[in-house]
């Protein structure tokens, strides 16, 4: 098939939103894993399984004897040796079903990708020229498997937990994949208008540049997230907008060099994540601002940031009150997630559609 004709026949359109529908579906499968992933975390689950194996993991354990042996390997490690000695079997099954779940989904994603697009593209859903982005998706979601890996593996000789930084890095792979995954499935459900219509493709704005730049600020804010979460920084300073009592962590510099404290530090790490929400919360402002002068879907996309935005605030701050009980922790995660995909959507009208002032 084809790029779109001048006029949009009913069929083309149907293929279109067809395939941007599966994306959807592949999207909501990614927020499982991300949400899973964030419990298997918080429930210090992570480490529970020692070994990658991208095929036969897939079957957990199905005798005694087999679960036995996985839990002696566990035993081996420093998380049971430093924190969790004495746990029973039944104990370490809690732990090994969170993980071995966020395994299973990313297993199940690729199948959920590969073999729809393959089917898109057998009947020309998906034109020859979106074939090598299509593949790249697949791609870095297999990357994300060995990245999960990458991390775990931080987790299995001297540490108790994963490493905060490639904890980041896996969440922020996830991140871009989403992303990637949202604006496809939006140029296949917003499919383009034909010629002589009130709405057309416009080149990028001003307006829509700012719109990206709030993606990317979300983006990094969740990053900042995923290392006070390596860090256990929100079980600290649990106090609201002091910290304590003061505006700024105290001795945060110290380790050498000073810039890596940013990185090490629970503290300061605490602090930049408040930053950031704050500069997320006054870009979003801004989003509502000028998006309810817009028409159409940049209009609602623009309520629909804001209305997240105050939801998360109000989450970010009940988390850190209450010390990052596991449910709102996960919650704030889901929601954070769900900005994400509200400013790509914003983002996207902008710069695709290009709606005039009401």
């Amino acid at each position: 098939m084809e790029d779109a004709p001048n006029f949009c026949p009913p069929s083309f359109m149907k293929r279109r939103k067809a395939v941007g529908l599966w994306l959807l579906a592949v999207a909501l499968v990614i927020l499982a894993m991300i949400t899973i992933g964030g419990l298997t975390r918080l429930t210090g689950s992570g480490l529970s399984i020692t070994e990658w194996k991208p095929i036969m993991g897939v079957l957990p354990p199905l005798s005694d004897a087999a679960w036995a042996e996985a839990f002696a390997k566990y035993q081996r490690i420093p998380q049971y040796i430093l924190e969790n000695r004495g746990m029973s079997l039944d104990g370490f099954k809690a732990i090994f079903w969170w993980e071995w779940t966020h395994r299973f989904l990313g297993r199940l994603l690729g199948v959920l990708f590969f073999v729809p697009f393959v089917w898109f593209a057998a009947t020309g859903a998906i034109a020859r020229s979106e074939w090598p982005r299509m593949l790249l998706l697949f791609a870095l979601g297999g990357l994300q498997g060995f990245i999960g890996w990458w991390m775990v593996t931080s987790g299995l000789e001297t540490r108790v937990s994963v490493s905060q930084y490639r904890l980041a890095i896996h969440l922020g792979a996830a991140l871009l994949l989403l992303v990637a995954i949202v604006w496809i499935a939006l140029e296949n459900l917003r499919a383009p208008a034909p010629i002589g219509a009130q709405q057309k493709r416009l080149k990028s704005t001003g307006m829509s540049k700012r719109a990206s730049a709030f993606v990317l600020l979300v983006y990094v804010q969740m990053l900042l997230g995923a290392l006070v979460a390596g860090l256990h920084a929100g079980l600290i300073y649990n106090s609201w907008p002091d910290m304590n009592g003061h505006i700024f962590p105290e001795n945060p510099f110290f380790v050498s060099p000073w810039w890596i404290n940013f990185f090490e530090e629970p503290g300061l790490a605490q602090f930049d994540h408040r930053i950031g929400a704050y500069a997320v919360a006054a870009f979003a402002a801004w989003v509502y601002v000028q998006g309810i002068k817009l028409s159409g879907y940049a209009k609602t996309s623009a309520k629909v940031v804001a209305v997240i935005t105050v939801f998360q605030i109000f989450l970010g701050i009940s988390t850190l009150l209450l010390m990052a009980p596991v449910w709102l922790s996960a919650l704030h995660q889901v929601t954070a997630v769900a900005l994400l995909c509200a400013a790509v959507w914003h983002a996207y009208e902008l710069r695709c559609w290009g709606p005039e002032l009401s």
